[in-house]
């Protein structure tokens, strides 16, 4: 299969070209950049053959059948509907939209085309979070909590690389978005309540620095995220699981009971690397002509979430 990476040179774009060497018969024949790049030289410096800052001229390539976006958030939605009306797969980096309505669009385009279209929802990919998953489905564990923080000092606008970015995120539409998606995958139920608390907004940015969110099911679940882009150390992301047959800690790709014991995630997946996982899927959603698990569809119900705490802001 012959792919298309846009935003190949950013931190994720980059994750995902590293990701997809370990994936048999994947073939990214074309980059695309943004406005600061070098993405000429990027290109050749990785043997891929094409390489330009215009999506359209990749979309015209007939050997592409489908594109990674890992662009600016802003763009995302826009994006990915042009990949699918010119008759290519896509997948998108999350958020798929910073707003509910481009993402109702967005899904209503796929269902039109009927092309696999993915979000990037990585957390329910990664190793420690399909270990929890895996014992909910099977009816060992039972969500009672789930506290998170997600923590990153960002005062000033660069990227995961320590970069200066030409856009910024956002704490709720961004970073939220993973934790409102997971807590409501592992639940099984959309959060029958939903509200958030934000920060005074950094007078430069113009986007809140501190946000406070928290959820309910309809059975009772409950999750309290924190996210800071004020916080010197440590930084990441921390899921603590409360259940009722244990409380579980996952930091990205590890997982620890609540003894602090680390447990062995050997077999859960054939890969340890969450990006990787996401990224097989997708592939393999395409081969075998079925719906992802993460698909822009099945998330849809993460944006409405999201739009709801947005609403309970004061404004």
């Amino acid at each position: 299969m012959k792919i298309c990476v846009a935003g190949a040179a950013g931190a994720f774009g980059m994750k995902h070209l590293d990701a997809i060497k370990a994936i048999d018969g994947i073939e990214v024949v074309s980059v695309v950049g943004g406005g600061p790049d070098d993405i000429e030289g990027f290109a050749a410096s990785r043997g891929i053959p094409h390489a330009t800052k215009d999506l359209g001229e990749a979309l015209a390539r007939p050997d592409v059948e489908a594109v990674i976006l890992a662009t600016p958030t802003q763009g995302h939605a826009a994006q990915a509907i042009r990949c699918l009306k010119a008759g290519k797969h896509v997948f998108v980096e999350i958020p798929m939209a910073d707003n509910l309505a481009d993402s109702e669009e967005l899904v209503r385009v796929q269902k039109e085309t009927g092309l696999v279209a993915m979000a990037g929802h990585v957390r329910r990919y990664n190793p420690s979070h399909q270990w929890i998953h895996n014992r909910i489905e099977s009816g060992e564990l039972k969500i009672q909590q789930m506290d998170v923080q997600t923590y990153f000092f960002r005062r000033s606008n660069l990227n995961a690389l320590g970069q200066p970015r030409t856009w910024t995120d956002h704490l709720l539409w961004h970073h939220a978005c993973h934790t409102v998606d997971l807590f409501q995958y592992q639940t099984g139920e959309v959060a029958s309540e939903a509200f958030g608390l934000q920060g005074p907004k950094h007078p430069e940015l113009g986007i809140a620095m501190d946000m406070s969110i928290g959820m309910k099911t309809p059975s009772g679940a409950i999750c309290t995220l924190s996210l800071s882009f004020n916080n010197k150390g440590p930084l990441g992301t921390y899921f603590r699981y409360i259940c009722d047959n244990g409380t579980y800690i996952a930091r990205y790709d590890d997982l620890y009971d609540g003894d602090e014991k680390k447990i062995d995630l050997t077999g859960v997946a054939v890969s340890n690397n969450g990006i990787e996982l996401i990224d097989r899927e997708f592939f393999s959603a395409i081969r075998e002509g079925r719906e992802p698990n993460g698909s822009v569809a099945q998330c849809l119900d993460a944006m409405r979430t999201l739009d709801r705490i947005e609403r309970s802001f004061p404004s």
